[in-house]
């Protein structure tokens, strides 16, 4: 037994120093002056550098505009992925609640649709949807940016299936005390179901923060930049390309590391 766990424990060590180790190694590159990775590539000896590297590089102005900068490019992706996730968390947690207290006509088929938009990825569906942005008046915005993303089934199938198990006798016990639809959502079930709704948010919020391609065509303001698209801007193998992909990175993993308990016990166990 402790034998499979040593090497149990091995493997995932391996995995880990395979996935981070070159994140490791890019990070240490910014430490070093600018040309270093050109003549020397990756590495894993820190350098005395990075102070004045970041430092430089987060008040630096760049593009035509002189309007792109490292601080403004977290901020629009912060702004972009926590949108996103909480919009998207609010209405799947809404339309599960719909489907399922309030049993609609036709509820299964209203939900198998649903679960059918995930077989339509929004990259299949860029020029209507850039379309309608488009004729709302919503490019260059952060409502453009946003609203298009947050529709989408996955949180209404967690969500139904959180509240399917959610016993009876507490909406006879909201009945009884006089509670009505929304006092029974809000005093009730969004409490239940906030670890849930937490591991959907960080899910959702990653998947926001590295968003690309829709930024790209819904977007042309420099301003408007996020910190993925600023990888193109920058280059992947500049030292500022490198800062800048190190950033991106960063604050989806904190997020991860440190609600990974809180994440895992609310997909794999919302009912506590």
């Amino acid at each position: 037994m402790h034998k499979q766990t040593f090497f149990d424990h091995l493997i995932l060590i391996a995995g880990a120093v395979a996935m981070c180790g070159p994140l490791l190694a890019m990070f240490l590159v910014t430490t070093h002056e600018g040309g270093f990775f050109r003549e020397h590539g990756l590495t894993l000896v820190p350098g005395d550098q990075l102070l004045n590297n970041y430092g430089r590089f987060l008040g630096a102005e760049a593009g035509f505009t002189g309007d792109v900068t490292a601080l403004g490019m977290v901020w629009n992706s912060f702004v972009l992925g926590a949108g996103f996730a909480a919009i998207k968390v609010v209405l799947s947690l809404l339309a599960a609640y719909a489907l399922t207290y309030f049993r609609p006509r036709f509820a299964e088929l209203i939900f198998w649709l649903l679960l059918l938009s995930l077989m339509l990825p929004l990259e299949s569906r860029f020029l209507p949807t850039y379309a309608v942005v488009a004729d709302l008046g919503l490019v260059n915005t952060r409502a453009g940016l946003i609203l298009p993303l947050v529709a989408s089934g996955i949180g209404t199938f967690f969500f139904r299936q959180f509240l399917r198990n959610v016993p009876d006798t507490l909406l006879e016990s909201a009945r009884l005390d006089g509670a009505g639809p929304l006092r029974f959502f809000v005093d009730i079930l969004a409490p239940l179901s906030w670890p849930m709704a937490g591991a959907l948010f960080l899910v959702t919020f990653v998947n926001g923060w590295n968003q690309y391609l829709w930024p790209v065509m819904v977007t042309s303001d420099e301003a408007a930049y996020t910190l993925v698209r600023g990888l193109q801007f920058y280059g992947r193998t500049s030292l500022n390309g490198m800062m800048l992909a190190c950033l991106a990175v960063l604050p989806p993993l904190l997020l991860l590391v440190v609600f990974q308990r809180q994440f895992v016990k609310g997909l794999f166990d919302g009912s506590h």
